[in-house]
């Protein structure tokens, strides 16, 4: 018999202060984990209550098999989000912004939009991936000079053979994932997106991120900060005051 997963394992609940106005879920990036963004509940305001998705083949899942789509990122998500979660916006980096964008889908397709969408360091879901890995064609080698040039991951990490050795799965996994996803056709978004992403990026041309204004009905904001593909880590004051002036913008229902 297949064990499931426990909700907190799939998306971590971190609540700060109460009352909570907001509820801001992250997805992270390729190769990504919920303790890379769990940081952020320090940084946020109070009232926000920060939850965080764990993908397969890491953290407390890590005996799970990898996720070979997109449906085995966005399905486990959607089915552990926290009971009462009314005012969500949804967040996701690089690959993160299309879960992101898929989980906002849904939720609106099932009558229950997100207040907003978040996306940074993406193209719109309808385009192909502009800078494919095509992690299959690499040997471990090549894939960790991929992953450097992107930034993103602890070269400590990738310094040490054993850690090197647990890590590269998953992130085979999610390039292979992001390489091959396309949205053609969908219906549109409602709720307001928020578009961020680095001038300098070599992975996502600072030029693309404006197609976004197609997938949503609602208004759509797009921001360019200085930096590469993770411009918010040296940033991330100021990234997170971006995301804060959404949060505290939004209407919302508990208020």
């Amino acid at each position: 018999m297949d064990l499931q997963p426990a909700p907190d394992d799939v998306v971590w609940d971190l609540p700060g202060d109460p009352p909570h106005r907001t509820a801001l879920l992250v997805l992270p990036h390729s190769g990504g984990n919920a303790h890379g963004y769990a940081p952020w509940r320090d940084r946020l305001p109070g009232h926000v209550r920060l939850l965080v998705g764990q993908y397969p083949g890491r953290g407390a899942r890590f005996g799970e098999p990898l996720p070979r789509d997109m449906t085995d990122l966005v399905g486990p998500v959607l089915d552990c989000l926290p009971s009462g979660v009314e005012d969500l916006v949804v967040l996701g980096h690089s690959m993160g912004s299309l879960v992101a964008y898929e989980t906002a889908l849904a939720l609106t397709l099932a009558g229950r939009p997100p207040r907003a969408l978040i996306v940074s360091a993406c193209r719109a879901p309808f385009l192909p991936n502009p800078s494919p890995v095509v992690p299959a064609a690499l040997d471990d080698d090549a894939l960790v000079a991929a992953i450097r040039q992107r930034g993103g991951t602890d070269n400590a990490i990738l310094d040490e053979p054993e850690l090197r050795e647990l890590v590269l799965p998953s992130i085979r996994a999610d390039f292979a994932i992001d390489d091959d996803y396309r949205r053609a056709t969908a219906p549109r978004l409602t709720c307001p997106v928020l578009v961020l992403g680095g001038e300098s990026d070599p992975v996502v041309p600072a030029g693309a991120l404006a197609r976004w204004a197609e997938v949503t009905t609602g208004p759509v904001t797009t921001r360019v900060l200085p930096g590469g593909h993770f411009y918010f880590q040296d940033r991330l004051d100021t990234f997170l005051a971006l995301v804060t002036g959404v949060l505290d913008a939004v209407p919302t229902a508990s208020v």
